[in-house]
């Protein structure tokens, strides 16, 4: 008989006031394992309720990024509205917003007002520029901090023009790098004997810090990284190559062993023994004649033989999808990575599953994103509010 297991964050509650992509998804990561998130928005609904495609009107990445979040509205820039919000935050150990730097303490619901009711609660606060700093007054999202962390600086082509994501990709690795800070503080205060603190996450930030050594590079050498395409600064071959029947594949050889492999697959075995190839840095220096050789030999052939032989060769190397290849895919099935949940409006939605398969404490969609204000008259019944002031909060605009 399966012992059903407890959800790792059962008993802590979330308060999600943020918007859009990067604070929303910290609460996702802590819903799907287990926490009550309380999703507040403003009677207007979130905006990434509209942003991208729909369905009979219906927002698709609002499934996504409000899954395992009950739902309810309500006016912080009114009375009622952050009295409610000090309640809810009474019981709450987390919560998170991405207001300009000043709003919530405009509003009488910054940290030290809720602070007053609940020392112990965890306050995130995602923004753009971070809380102080010349910039830190300024609107601020995703592609602000993909431009000036230096990503867009080095993607595209050598003589093409920098080049943004399609997607939010800043907001992601934000949203991530937000998630470990809660729980950081979490602990800190359960664990450790802490108490209340605020995060103070700026999106700017953690996109720089996944781009590697450049600002130790450029302290000790001067060296400014440029644009190189898909190839690598470290590494050849890395490139994409087209097959013969016009499909693409990716190769990567990070290690010395899969470059030698690499390179004697595709006839140029007599490379290996360049003084140059030894190293990672000096094939990069040489992707010319390497790109030469592996484009050559892809290109003779059709992409199921190209993958076949490279597997054959212990070689890196894989198809470049898109999202019907990756739903169909074979290891991303296995690996369960997809899954579909019910919905009450769509009847069932694919998304992708909890990040982390965990032995001990696994996590779980629950539901999907649910419909603007749906939970709000239970939360305030949960609150004490009764039937006759929740229609009066209706009528003032409060929810």
């Amino acid at each position: 008989m399966t012992t059903k297991v407890r959800p790792v964050l059962d008993g802590i509650r979330v308060i999600d006031a943020a918007t859009l992509i990067a604070g929303p998804l910290v609460a996702t990561v802590l819903g799907d394992f287990g926490a009550d998130v309380i999703k507040v928005e403003h009677p207007r609904g979130d905006p990434v309720r509209t942003h991208g495609h729909q369905k009979d009107g219906i927002g698709l990445w609002w499934k996504v990024v409000g899954r395992n979040k009950r739902t309810m509205t309500l006016d912080l820039s009114k009375g009622d509205g952050q009295e409610i919000f000090c309640q809810l935050a009474t019981s709450a150990d987390i919560v998170i917003e991405n207001f300009r730097p000043g709003t919530l303490e405009r509003w009488h619901v910054g940290p030290e007002d809720l602070w007053k009711a609940n020392p112990a609660l965890i306050v995130v606060r995602m923004t753009g520029f971070g809380q102080f700093g010349p910039y830190s007054s300024r609107p601020g999202f995703g592609t602000i901090a993909e431009s000036m962390s230096g990503f867009a600086h080095i993607t595209g082509e050598a003589d093409g023009p920098p080049t943004l994501p399609p997607f939010g990709l800043a907001d992601g690795i934000a949203g991530l790098a937000g998630a470990i800070a809660a729980l950081l503080a979490l602990y800190g205060r359960d664990s450790r004997g802490g108490k209340g603190q605020v995060v103070d996450l700026a999106i700017i930030e953690p996109i720089l810090t996944i781009l590697g050594p450049q600002p130790t590079e450029y302290d000790q050498l001067q060296v400014v990284q440029t644009r190189n395409g898909n190839r690598s600064v470290n590494n050849a071959p890395r490139n994409t190559y087209r097959t013969r029947d016009g499909k693409w594949v990716a190769v990567s050889s990070s290690a010395q062993s899969v470059a030698e492999r690499v390179i004697t697959l595709v006839g140029r075995a007599d490379l290996v023994h360049k003084p140059w190839f030894k190293s990672g840095t000096g094939r990069a220096q040489h992707a010319d004649e390497i790109d030469t050789a592996v484009a050559a030999w892809v290109g003779s052939r059709d992409l199921v033989a190209v993958v076949s032989e490279f597997e054959k060769a212990e070689a890196a190397i894989a198809p470049i999808y898109d999202v019907a290849d990756v739903m169909n895919d074979p290891q991303y099935q296995a690996l369960r990575s997809i899954v579909e949940i019910p919905d009450p409006e769509l009847g069932s939605v694919k998304m992708q599953n909890v990040l982390f398969r965990m032995t001990g404490t696994p996590g779980a969609i629950r539901w999907s994103g649910r419909p603007l204000g749906t939970d709000t008259n239970t939360i305030l019944d949960e609150l004490g509010y009764g039937s006759d002031r929740i229609v009066e909060l209706r009528q003032a605009g409060v929810v």
